[in-house]
């Protein structure tokens, strides 16, 4: 026994000393309360009734000016750590990846700066920061003005409506992995602004990918038994039905929604929920380990494919969303997005045959 471990360390050194880490997976086990190393170069003003924030962020093409020949957007929501840069390197790969699709796509890579950041990057008084994981579940910035991160993401898909300047424009997806899947997936419930996009002729798409957490719309949560009951532990976890992780006090961009009309809604969008298989790590540094996310499962992937049986169970016959599984793959954004099926949800191209 003492040799097999011996031997067991060992080679995991070994392993470790010879690997190339993959960006993304490294860069997520970091403390999120560090300064990002990183601004993104770009601005868009983000104007709502509670007031107006330049938001940070990358962008492929010069979009100040009419870009015919674009017929697909893709916005990439970046983790944890609001590393906006390591995404987006990500998603450059995928787009060279996706050949001719790409050619013909324009990425979008916003990133939900911090106090911490500004402060670190001495950056202006009207560029929007938050908390260091607020903006996760749509949370208010807390300068220059409390405007919800989901109110950024109107804006984008705002601009990108924008018949002028996008003529050509057919798809939009929005795509987040780990903490950005997180914002997906809630902006997925509560986001208002897919429908200027689609009044325009412009589909959107949502592609959530490898989560700490869901939204559930009632109180039911995984049992023991692989179905779904009334979560137990609600004296040791009264938090655990709270937005993000329920219904219960959704945030102020919500305004009057139901939870209801908003499942409604939910169920109608175009989701596909992209899971690595090797995400099974109930100890891994970035994952949620709150009671309120314990409460859906031991790590990502039960997480996951929990949510979506959960789904199909209350909708049998109503219920249209994908689950694809990227095989092998553990909590790793560059290989997610750059996989076969990262590349069949980003840029529609063929080769993912896991659901």
């Amino acid at each position: 026994m003492v040799l097999r471990y011996v031997l067991g360390v060992l080679a995991a050194a070994v392993a470790l000393a010879t690997m190339s880490v993959p960006p993304l997976r490294a860069a997520d086990e970091s403390p999120p309360e560090k300064p990002v190393k990183v601004v993104a170069d770009q601005r868009l003003t983000v104007a709502t009734p509670a007031g107006t924030g330049e938001l940070a962020l990358y962008v492929s093409r010069d979009w100040s000016r009419p870009l015919p020949g674009v017929t697909r957007a893709v916005i990439v929501i970046h983790g944890r750590l609001r590393n906006a840069d390591v995404y987006r390197a990500s998603a450059e790969k995928a787009l060279a990846a996706a050949g001719e699709a790409g050619q013909a796509a324009i990425l979008v890579v916003p990133q939900f700066l911090s106090e911490v950041d500004a402060q670190a990057h001495h950056l202006s008084a009207d560029t929007l920061r938050w908390g260091t994981t607020g903006w996760e579940g749509g949370g208010d910035a807390r300068g220059p003005a409390p405007i919800s991160a989901f109110a950024g993401l109107d804006a984008i898909l705002a601009k990108l409506a924008d018949r002028k300047v996008f003529p050509d424009l057919t798809t939009i997806v929005v795509a987040g992995h780990s903490g950005g899947g997180q914002v997906v997936q809630r902006y997925a419930i509560l986001g208002k602004g897919e429908t200027v996009p689609i009044a325009v002729g412009i589909a959107v798409r949502y592609v959530v990918a490898n989560p700490s957490s869901y939204a559930y719309f009632s109180a039911d949560r995984p049992d023991r038994e692989g179905g779904f009951a009334p979560f137990a532990g609600t004296a040791a976890c009264p938090k655990f039905d709270r937005w993000k992780y329920g219904m219960a006090e959704l945030p102020a961009y919500a305004g009057t929604a139901t939870p209801a009309a908003l499942e409604q809604a939910y169920l109608g969008r175009d989701v596909t929920y992209l899971l690595g298989t090797a995400d099974t790590d109930p100890n891994h540094p970035a994952l949620d380990k709150s009671c309120m996310a314990e409460a859906q499962g031991p790590y990502r992937l039960a997480r996951g494919e929990a949510y979506v049986r959960y789904l199909r169970g209350r909708h049998p016959d109503g219920f249209r969303q994908k689950l694809l599984l990227v095989q092998g793959v553990g909590h790793d954004g560059d290989r997610m997005l750059t996989s076969a099926c990262g590349l069949a949800t980003l840029f529609d191209r063929p080769g993912c045959s896991s659901s």
